[in-house]
C-alpha cells in the first residue's frame, strides 16, 4: 500500500513557520506595549506624588523658590507623560498591526492545511476505490476457480 505524500508539504511548512514568527512578533510587540504602559504609570504616580509635596508645601513654609523647583519639575513630569502616551499609542498600533498581520497567517495557513486535507481524503478514497477493485478481482477469480 502506497503512502500520502502532499506534493505542497515544503509550503504547508512554511505557512506553520510563518504564523509561528508571526505568533512571536506579536507577543515582543505586546511585551513592549505593557512595559510603555507601566512607564506611563509609574510617571502619573510620580506626578501625583510631587502634586502632594506641592500642595503640602503650600501649606508649610517653603520658600518660592522651592515651589517654582517642585512646579517646573511637574510641567516636565506633565511633558514626559504626553511623550510616554505618544509611545502607548504607538505601541498599540504596533499591537494592532502584528495582530492583524497574525490573523492573516494564519488564515493562510488554515487554507493550506484544509488543503492538504482535501488532498488526503482524495488519497484515501482513491486506496478505497483501488482495495475495492483487487478485492472484486481476487473474488472473480476464486469464483471462477470454484466453478465446476
Amino acid at each position: 500500500m502506497s503512502r500520502f505524500q502532499y506534493a505542497f508539504q515544503k509550503i504547508v511548512d512554511l505557512k506553520v513557520s510563518e504564523k509561528s514568527q508571526a505568533e512571536w512578533q506579536l507577543s515582543v510587540v505586546v511585551g513592549k506595549l505593557m512595559n510603555e504602559e507601566q512607564l506611563l504609570q509609574k510617571l502619573h504616580q510620580e506626578r501625583a506624588s510631587w502634586c502632594e509635596r506641592l500642595q503640602e508645601a503650600s501649606i508649610q513654609s517653603v520658600s518660592l523658590s522651592e515651589v517654582m523647583t517642585m512646579q517646573a519639575y511637574i510641567d516636565h513630569l506633565d511633558n514626559s507623560i504626553i511623550c510616554k502616551l505618544r509611545d502607548v499609542r504607538q505601541a498599540q498600533a504596533a499591537v494592532d498591526e502584528s495582530r492583524s498581520f497574525l490573523s492573516e497567517r494564519v488564515m493562510d495557513e488554515k487554507v493550506w492545511q484544509k488543503t492538504k486535507e482535501n488532498a488526503f481524503q482524495r488519497f484515501r478514497a482513491d486506496m478505497m476505490v483501488k482495495e475495492q477493485h483487487a478485492l472484486d478481482e481476487l473474488a472473480t477469480v476464486r469464483f471462477m476457480y470454484s466453478a465446476p
